[in-house]
């Protein structure tokens, strides 16, 4: 009887264990759903920034083919460079590094001001590739450039590439957790960390410029192979722990469908509640807006001047050092949301025009004594950019509506742009100001 009755409660057991485990399978797909689709927005943001990130590290080379002939421009600057201006004490370009930085952002401007308008009438995978070819097309024109004009078309290019690909990517966010927010931010604060260590890196061990940016071709490839290879196809799946469940009609992330055949999304939205969208992010992007001012208008205006002759490092080993720090510390914020959280991303504007205000004073007074100091403020400046773009988004994906989301990081994108752009475009003037003084 004994023997019976454990018999039975052994079946008991046995049935118990097959019933709970029934619905283990489609958790653990939905969990390695979950991660396939974090990890692929990570390598976008990565991939999508890189050629980015590489051209500002490599403006200072850039700029030198102007006093170089052929293409003995990309042969390695010697370690004691002779100041362009000997009547000036700083050493600098005939051109300030912001003329790159301008070629790599007003394309990227042109394209967020008219997104919002129509870019999303075109699917998302032709904008894919797109951004793919013109990422990969940048490297290989600057790689192979004689010239300085011919250059800065090639930055034009990474500049399309980074531009196109941070609209459709960011808007493709609204159609999955939001958690990948967080993992795309991360992902692009990785590139400003990967791109420039790898070309400061790479050119530090001996490998000219060239060669080095050849080197990165393989970039653009795994960008297309994340999007359409390792992201999964949308579901209607909860947003985060987010009471509202995203909803199943939208435009496929690889399909045929047309727009028009997906109701309730951005291009259903009129004129009027477009600009009733947009007005409510203003809290939002002027800050962004200052932040990205403050911190360019350093990256590209102030660095190539912060120039310290008692050390080792050459002019533009300095600069690439510089760019590699400030990258670091917007990787490290970059992913830090589930960690910190900002909501009043004001602070963080105030914060960095403070910092700018300290570094130009110093470019005029020379009070800093050691390249140390300037390394330190520079990471903690990244720290405050990568800080404010991630807490911007993640905000407003967390403050709109299902129907308003896409539309709302569409026109939101334009917030860093133009603060880079204005920067850039102040910063040429300031650099010949101050390279004329004696």
């Amino acid at each position: 009887m004994g023997s019976s009755a454990g018999t039975w409660r052994r079946l008991e057991d046995s049935e118990r264990e097959e019933t709970d485990s029934e619905p283990q399978a489609p958790r653990l797909d939905s969990l390695s759903v979950l991660w396939k689709n974090a990890v692929g927005f990570w390598i976008l943001g990565l991939c999508n920034n890189f050629s980015y990130v590489v051209m500002l590290s490599a403006a200072h080379d850039i700029l030198k083919q102007e006093q170089a002939s052929g293409n003995q421009s990309h042969v390695e600057p010697g370690p004691t460079p002779t100041p362009h201006n000997s009547s000036s004490r700083f050493d600098c370009n005939s051109i300030s590094t912001a003329a790159v930085l301008l070629a790599d952002i007003l394309p990227t401007l042109l394209i967020k001001l008219l997104a919002p308008l129509g870019l999303h009438l075109l699917p998302y995978s032709p904008r894919v590739l797109v951004s793919g070819v013109c990422s990969a097309g940048s490297f290989v024109l600057v790689a192979f450039s004689q010239s300085v004009g011919l250059s800065l078309c090639g930055v034009v290019l990474a500049s399309i590439s980074s531009g196109l690909g941070e609209v459709t990517f960011l808007s493709l966010t609204a159609f999955y957790p939001s958690a990948v927010i967080s993992w795309w931010s991360s992902g692009t604060g990785g590139a400003g960390l990967l791109g420039s260590l790898s070309y400061l890196g790479l050119t530090q061990a001996g490998l000219s410029p060239q060669h080095t940016l050849l080197s990165m071709l393989g970039i653009p490839v795994l960008l297309l192979a994340s999007y359409f290879l390792l992201l999964t196809s949308p579901e209607p799946l909860d947003r985060g722990g987010e009471d509202e469940a995203e909803t199943a009609a939208r435009q496929p992330l690889i399909g045929t469908e047309t727009p028009e055949s997906k109701p309730g999304a951005s291009w259903d939205l009129s004129l009027q509640e477009r600009w009733t969208v947009f007005k409510g992010l203003l809290r939002y992007i002027i800050p962004l807006v200052l932040v990205y001012f403050a911190e360019y208008f350093i990256n590209q205006g102030l660095f190539e001047l912060l120039f310290f002759r008692n050390t080792s490092l050459s002019h533009a080993q300095q600069y690439r050092w510089y760019q590699m720090l400030y990258q670091a510390g917007v990787f490290a914020s970059r992913s830090s949301l589930q960690c910190c959280r900002i909501r009043f991303t004001w602070v963080l504007a105030l914060l960095q025009c403070l910092n700018l205000a300290f570094l130009l004073a110093d470019v005029c007074l020379s009070f800093l004594p050691s390249i140390y100091l300037i390394f330190v403020i520079i990471l903690y400046e990244g720290l405050l950019g990568g800080a404010a773009y991630v807490n911007t988004f993640h905000n407003i994906a967390l403050e709109t509506s299902d129907k308003h989301r896409e539309f709302a990081m569409e026109a939101a994108c334009i917030s860093d742009t133009l603060g880079i752009s204005l920067s850039g475009i102040l910063a040429l003037p300031l650099h010949d100001f101050l390279c004329h003084l004696p």
